[in-house]
This record gives structure tokens, sequence and C-alpha cells, in this order.
């Protein structure tokens, strides 16, 4: 069995001084071949695609949130309770106003919602608006005083109501076609 010679400083100095005059090696890439990303150059150009151009500055700047469908019942619930108790501080119950207040918050409700929970917009939409009409309801003391004065704010905002459910219905179902008619693109895309 040979014995390990040990090597002198000075051949540990020729040998470094011998690797240091070659060439550095590429450095290794930590990803495998197929998650790497193509190198500048012709092949690279060739796999390239350029996408569509970016957005205006002003689109950039508006939010995009995704809701579930609990997520936009409870969004459109609390939004309309605030509205609600401001409302009715600072406006003395103005049934109008709060009809008024709840045509943006269907559209934002149907706008920010998930592809997933569509449908949920326009069911969660008028349980909403009732929740929200509980703290302008003062028709008397009691619990019957409430419930009349949440159904007489019901009977008397209907136009309200079915105008920001059938928007937000609208809007839900403009996309819900549109996500279909992709689906349908990229399946005949495939084969």
């Amino acid at each position: 069995m040979p014995e390990a010679v040990p090597r002198s400083a000075a051949a540990a100095r020729a040998g470094r001084s011998a690797r240091a005059a070659q060439p550095a090696a590429p450095p290794r890439a930590t990803r495998p071949v197929s998650q790497r990303r193509p190198s500048s150059g012709p092949a690279a150009a060739a796999v390239r695609h350029p996408g569509p151009p970016p957005p205006p500055q002003a689109l950039r700047r508006f939010p995009n949130p995704r809701l579930t469908g609990l997520g936009s019942g409870l969004f459109c619930g609390a939004v309309m309770v605030v509205l609600g108790y401001l409302d009715s501080l600072l406006f003395g119950s103005s049934l109008a106003l709060y009809g008024v207040l709840f045509v943006p918050v269907c559209v934002l409700t149907a706008v920010w919602v998930r592809r997933g929970d569509l449908m949920t917009a326009p069911v969660v939409l008028p349980i909403a608006f009732a929740a929200g009409l509980l703290p302008m309801s003062d028709h008397g003391d009691g619990i019957s005083g409430h419930l009349m004065g949440l159904f007489t704010g019901l009977a008397t905002q209907a136009g309200w109501l079915y105008g920001g459910t059938l928007i937000a219905g609208l809007i839900v179902l403009v996309r819900r076609v549109r996500l279909v008619a992709r689906r349908a693109a990229a399946r005949r895309h495939q084969t």
C-alpha cells in the first residue's frame, strides 16, 4: 500500500498558480436542465415570445383583489352595514342615498369575486342590503318596530335592490361567458 507523501509548500503554490493560469470554468447551474432559462442569443430569441403590452399606468393603480364566495359576502355585508350606520348618523337614515351607495358595492363585489365563485355575488348582495338596513330601521321600540322598519325599507327600496343585483348578475354573467370561451379556446388549441 503506498504511503501518502506530504506535499511541500512550494508544490502547493505551484499547483495553485497552474490552476490560476487556466481559464475559469463557467459556473454550474443549480437548476435542472428542464428548468433553466435560455441564454441570450439566437436560440433564446427564438424561444421568447413577445407578450401583450403592459397596461396603461392608470390601470396599474387599481386594486385587483380576488374574493372567495365567503369573502365577497363578508365584504359587501360589512360595507353595507358601515354605510347603513353612516347614513343613519350623518343623513338621518336617507333610504335613497343608501340605495345609491348599494350600486357601487354591487359592482365591486361582482368584479372582485374569484372566477370559481362567480355565482355567489348575486346571492350575497340582497342579504348584505338587508343587513345594512338594520341600523337604519327605527320605526318604534322593540323587535317588532325594527322588523317593520326593515320590511318597509326593503319594500320602498326594492328598485335599488333589484337594480344593483341585476347589474352584479350581468357583470358575473359576462365574466362567466368569457371564462368558458377562454377555456374552450385553450382546449381547441391543445388538440
